[in-house]
């Protein structure tokens, strides 16, 4: 496991937390592969729930780009440990529920549309700069996030790359419960607390049931996106925009 992906077992309770604050729970590729090993982990059945949150004041700023720009995948990549995560997410079976506070960015918030539950803080900030960097939707948001919240509302979020807050979040659908920053763990809990005590097997077949439909196109979705992403990465239009990105940030970094 990542030092930066902490995963503890309590009894029928996995919880992973994003735990690199001091970076705002920026994801690297070691990350990722840390956190799908927790994903698959789940399927053990003895854990009847999985929660992930991040540690700090912010849930995730999405992927390290710094990290990523070392690493890049390529149009012909069949399985990198963000593509194996996304799959696993996709595939999962048991109970999966999020907690999310501050800022959600990227793939922050495209894990979230395979979460069966979601409890966002009030100060939670929504962003998908795909489009911004030269790159297009991945986690099979492109199906997904028109589907739950419409054709026109899914183009301001991935076309125009807009930001959204809890309220929003909430009266999409992809957050199920609200919560004010300093309740946020409370509520995660009495959430948790709920679940555990519904019947095993009621519980599991339910949560099968509401994913078993559309698993083989959002697989199918992910590799088409997959493919355009790394034909994108390729591209000279990603470069400019990852030179603007930190070019960007040095600029408003002090000294």
């Amino acid at each position: 496991m990542s030092e930066y992906v902490r995963v503890e077992r309590d009894g029928e309770l996995l919880a992973i937390t994003l735990a690199r604050p001091e970076r705002r729970n920026a994801i690297t590729v070691e990350m990722y592969s840390a956190l799908g090993d927790a994903i698959a982990a789940g399927a053990d059945p003895e854990v009847r729930l999985i929660t992930i949150r991040g540690e700090g004041s912010d849930f995730t700023a999405g992927n390290d780009l710094a990290d990523f720009m070392t690493a890049l995948p390529r149009a012909s990549d069949e399985e990198i440990p963000v593509w194996r995560l996304l799959r696993l997410l996709v595939e999962n079976q048991t109970p999966l529920v999020a907690a999310v506070q501050g800022n959600c960015v990227g793939i922050g918030t495209t894990m979230l549309l395979h979460c069966d539950l979601v409890v966002v803080a009030d100060n939670a900030c929504f962003k998908m700069p795909f489009v911004e960097l030269g790159l297009v939707p991945e986690a099979a948001s492109s199906l997904l996030l028109p589907d739950l919240a419409g054709r026109r509302r899914a183009a301001r979020y991935l076309l125009l790359g807009e930001s959204f807050g809890a309220e929003e979040a909430l009266a999409i659908g992809l957050a199920s419960h609200r919560a004010v920053p300093a309740e946020l763990d409370q509520r995660l809990g009495e959430i948790v607390t709920a679940l555990l005590a519904q019947p095993r097997e009621a519980l599991r077949a339910t949560q099968r049931l509401l994913r078993d439909g559309p698993r083989d196109e959002l697989l199918t979705r992910i590799a088409l996106e997959n493919a355009s992403f790394g034909e994108r990465l390729e591209s000279a239009e990603v470069k400019e925009a990852i030179t603007k990105f930190f070019a960007a940030r040095s600029a408003r970094s002090p000294g």
